[in-house]
C-alpha cells in the first residue's frame, strides 16, 4: 500500500503536468480560460506535492 505522503506527491506531480499541458495548449489555441485553468491546476499540483513532502518529514 502506498503511503498517503507518497500518494500526495505523485498526484501533485500529475496535476502539475496536466496544468502545464493545459497552459501550453491554451496559449497555442489562444484560449485564455484554458491557459488560466492550466496555471491554477499547476499551482494546485505544486501545493499537493509540497503537502506530501511535509507529511513525509513529519512521518505521516
Amino acid at each position: 500500500m502506498i503511503k498517503p505522503s507518497t500518494k500526495d506527491e505523485v498526484e501533485g506531480n500529475l496535476h502539475d503536468l496536466k496544468g502545464k499541458v493545459k497552459e501550453k495548449t491554451g496559449k497555442a489555441v489562444n484560449d485564455p480560460n484554458l491557459e488560466a485553468e492550466g496555471q491554477a491546476e499547476k499551482i494546485a499540483g505544486k501545493i499537493q506535492k509540497k503537502v506530501g513532502q511535509v507529511e513525509k518529514v513529519l512521518g505521516q
